[in-house]
């Protein structure tokens, strides 16, 4: 059984964070470092399909949590808040 509609367009358009496409980016990064694409996922048995996208989303989500920290640092060296 292999999963449909894997982040699909729509999921992005309605998630108006200024990091969904990044997130998007960073996932897809992900699977080709595993060298899978997104519709190439969604061939694959649903379970190893979805152990994929949690350790995808995984690292997304440690991705942006460093351009989030870089942020921070650069507007405290900025004096911003």
């Amino acid at each position: 059984m292999a999963i449909k509609n894997i982040l699909p367009e729509e999921y992005y358009q309605i998630m108006d964070l200024p990091t969904a496409k990044l997130e998007r980016m960073y996932i897809e990064e992900y699977l080709r470092s595993k060298g899978l694409t997104l519709a190439e996922l969604k061939k694959l048995p649903a379970a190893e399909a979805r152990k994929l996208m949690i350790e995808a989303s995984t690292w997304a989500s440690t991705k942006l949590a460093e351009v989030e920290t870089r942020a921070d640092f650069v507007r405290d060296l900025h004096g911003e808040e």
